[in-house]
Parts: structure tokens; C-alpha cells; sequence
């Protein structure tokens, strides 16, 4: 389809501070982006294809700022461990798995199928240091019409030897060869895609950064997540004033380009600011950081200091494939940041939370995740009169029961940019 029309009850948020609702109405697209929203058809519009979801809900489609593909064959196992036993347990043994290209192949179709049919339409994904599996995983997101970015991982310290790249060198001269075999793609794009810090050498980041000048990519990482992980990388860098500041001190933090940095649950003032200044996103992962025992991220602080934030599912840290489970998350969490930490910080609302997984982070792919004219249209259709009540809930009311009761099986429809990716 190039040009039709959703009718349905339209709901988004162009500002965090509220839903914006549009009931039994139409949202139009023209080739591949929103043309605007109308009570009734105009009349340049007759003869439009129109799909009828009367009474369904209509939103944006959802962004994951943060999600490891191959660590999806173990979600909902270990969640009684905190991130570094975890990574040495399940991690490192299932990604070293995917030099098997027959192995990847199964695994990877499994986790673009589900994505599919979720709510999801952009994404962010760390694939493993297998070149040729990460390949394999742009070909399959593409074929199941997903946008957005993965990347090959870098990584050649502190991690097993049986998953560890032989050196910097190699680390690099592998992302090449992986980044000129995908470099002309639009639909899943590559993005640099060091794990972290401290498995990642002083040669290898520096070298990165030249990559980086050289081909304008984006970069992917996490960042301030852990307690463990924190003192470790003093350790690692003592010459740093802070996390942040070790890859600023390389390059590598929003200094040539886009940059998303997953967590940030122990980003004081300081790296904030310095993140505010590079325009660096953060991925706000609240499930993954409950289930590894990581913390609760300072997000009401991020958002009144103007930081980037959306939201990640951070599989399989997080066991949830859903961002509208992730929004519920992200509210839950902030309660207990204001109860427990800090009082001046009211916990998110349900608009502020929807925002966060719609056009807070969407903004990282363009102008994506809003229903305002000259986006880029990303729908959903989601039926939520399965979820019964004795109530009449209004638009927003709907919406905020969705996040928190709706299922995959109430999807009804996904559209990205304008592409019919999935109809029930």
C-alpha cells in the first residue's frame, strides 16, 4: 500500500504532558508518512483505501532503544543473579553460539517472528562479534519489515576465551568487512556496537572512534549500569572522572555521532550534563534493571535536564519482548525512585511513560514515533475490548489499561513507514 487510511480511535503524544485523542477518525498516509488526522475524509482523500478498525485503538508504533537478539532463546532464566555472574552464566556460553550459522539461523527466526507480530516497529540490536550471523540477522528484521539499526559486537578483553575476539585489530578489521557488506541498507541500517568498557581494550575504542569518522555511524552501548560494573571501570581507566567520561576520553560519546547509552542507573549530575552536551540518548531498561538487581535509573531527573530518553526492553535482562509492558515498568520504578530516593522527583504519569516509548525515543530513528503531520507512519491497531470492564473509559483511560493488561493476541495490525507489516 503507498496511500490509504486508518479509521479508527487515534491516540499519541506529541508532548509528554498529555494524550492526544482522536475518536472515530481517520489517519491518512501518502507515501509512507503521516498526512494528518481528520474527523471526516477531505475531499482530495475520496477513493483513498480505507481500512476499518472502528473501536479499536490506533497508536504509534513503539521503539526499543535497547535489545540483545541472540540473548532471547534465555529470557526469563537467571533472574536471580546480578549482571556479571549473569553475563558469565547465560550470556557469554548462548552469543558464542552464533559462529554456528545453522544455529543463529534458528534462533534468529524465532526472535524476528515474535517481533513482528509485537508492538514494536524500530529497534536498536546488539547481534554477537559473528559477522556473518549479524548479516544474517539484518536479512531476517528486514524480511519481517522491522526499521531501525544492529550491530556486530566488539569485544576483545575480559570475557571468556571461547567468546573474545582475537584482538583489537582483528576486532576492527572484522566490522569492516561486516560494515561494507551491509553499509547501503535503509531498512535495518548498521551501528557500531562495543559491548562495553571494560571488553573493550584502549586500542580497540580508539580505533572504533576512526571507524566512526570514517563512516558517520551511530554507536550503541551501555553505560553506568551496575554497581560492580561501575568500579570496575575505575579500575580499568582511574585516570577518568567518571563512566561516561572514559568514552568521552575515546571519542565515543555522541562526539561524531548519534550515540544511545543503555541504563545509566548510576549516572550522577556530571555525566549527565556531559551526555546533555553530546546529545547522547539513554535507554531506560526498568525491567532488566529490577531482574539483575541493577537499580532505578534517575529518569525524571534525565527528562528535566532536556536528555534524549526512550525506552528499552533490554532482552533478555528484561524477560518481556513488550515496550507497552516496559512503559508499565518505567512508571512502577519511578514510584519507588520518589518514594525511597528522592522526593523531589514525582513518579512518571501514563503519558509521560507512553511518550518515553513513542517519540522520546524515536526521535533517535527521525521523526518517528508521533501521529503530527510529516512523520514517518508507524501504527498499530490494537483491540482492547477483550479486556473487559463495567466502566465507560474514555480514550487515555483505554490506553493506560492497555499498557499495563493488553497481550501479543490483541495486536491487531502493524504499519511501518506506510509498509503493512502484519494483519490478523
Amino acid at each position: 500500500m503507498k496511500n490509504f487510511a486508518l479509521k479508527g480511535d487515534i491516540i499519541f503524544t506529541p508532548t509528554p504532558e498529555k494524550f492526544q485523542s482522536a475518536q472515530d477518525s481517520y489517519i491518512v498516509c501518502e507515501d509512507g508518512m503521516v498526512s494528518g488526522i481528520w474527523k471526516e475524509l477531505p475531499e482530495r482523500f475520496s477513493g483513498i483505501r480505507v481500512l476499518d478498525y472502528s473501536g479499536r485503538l490506533i497508536f504509534p508504533g513503539l521503539c526499543d532503544l535497547h535489545i540483545h537478539a541472540p540473548q532471547y532463546s534465555f529470557r526469563g532464566m537467571g533472574m536471580d543473579m546480578e549482571l556479571l555472574s549473569w553475563l558469565e552464566t547465560y550470556t557469554f556460553p548462548e552469543e558464542a553460539k552464533y559462529g554456528d550459522l545453522e544455529y543463529a539461523q534458528k534462533a534468529y527466526e524465532i526472535f524476528t517472528n515474535d517481533l513482528r507480530k509485537s508492538a514494536t516497529s524500530r529497534v536498536n540490536v546488539f547481534a554477537t562479534i559473528h559477522g556473518e550471523a549479524t548479516v544474517l540477522l539484518m536479512d531476517l528484521l528486514e524480511k519481517a519489515g522491522m526499521r531501525g539499526f544492529a550491530g556486530k559486537v566488539n569485544m576483545d578483553r575480559n570475557c571468556p576465551d571461547y567468546y573474545k575476539e582475537k584482538d583489537a585489530d582483528t576486532s576492527v578489521q572484522d566490522t569492516w568487512s561486516w560494515y561494507e557488506s551491509v553499509k547501503d541498507r535503509t531498512g535495518i541500517r548498521p551501528i557500531l556496537s562495543p559491548r562495553f568498557l571494560p571488553t573493550c581494550s584502549d586500542r580497540l575504542m580508539e580505533q572504533l572512534k576512526e571507524v566512526q569518522k570514517k563512516t558517520g555511524l551511530y554507536m550503541q552501548t551501555h553505560l553506568s549500569e551496575n554497581p560492580g560494573e561501575v568500579e570496575w571501570v575505575k579500575e580499568l581507566a582511574p585516570w577518568s572522572e567518571f563512566y561516561g567520561d572514559a568514552y568521552d576520553h575515546f571519542g565515543m560519546f555522541g562526539n561524531h555521532g548519534k550515540t544511545v547509552m543503555a541504563h545509566c542507573v548510576y549516572s550522577g549530575k556530571e555525566e549527565r550534563d556531559l551526555m546533555s552536551k553530546r546529545g547522547v540518548y539513554v535507554a531506560h531498561c526498568p525491567q532488566s534493571n529490577l531482574n539483575l538487581s541493577s537499580g532505578i535509573a534517575p529518569v525524571r531527573a534525565m527528562m528535566e535536564e532536556g536528555l534524549h530518553v526512550g525506552l528499552g526492553t533490554d532482552m533478555a535482562g528484561g524477560a518481556s519482548l513488550s515496550i507497552l509492558r516496559v512503559m508499565t515498568d518505567a512508571v512502577q520504578v519511578s514510584k519507588m525512585y520518589w518514594r525511597y530516593l528522592d522526593q523531589d522527583k514525582k513518579p512518571l504519569s501514563a503519558s509521560e511513560a507512553f511518550y518515553l516509548g513513542t517519540k522520546g525515543g524515536g526521535s533517535f530513528f527521525g521523526n518517528v514515533g508521533s501521529f503530527e503531520q510529516g512523520c514517518e507512519f508507524d501504527a498499530v491497531v490494537l483491540n482492547d475490548t477483550p479486556i473487559k470492564t463495567a466502566l465507560d473509559p474514555d480514550m487515555e483511560q483505554r490506553m493506560e489499561r492497555a499498557m499495563y493488561l493488553s497481550q501479543n493476541e490483541h495486536i491487531m495490525a502493524k504499519y511501518i513507514h506506510g509498509q503493512e507489516v502484519f494483519r490478523r
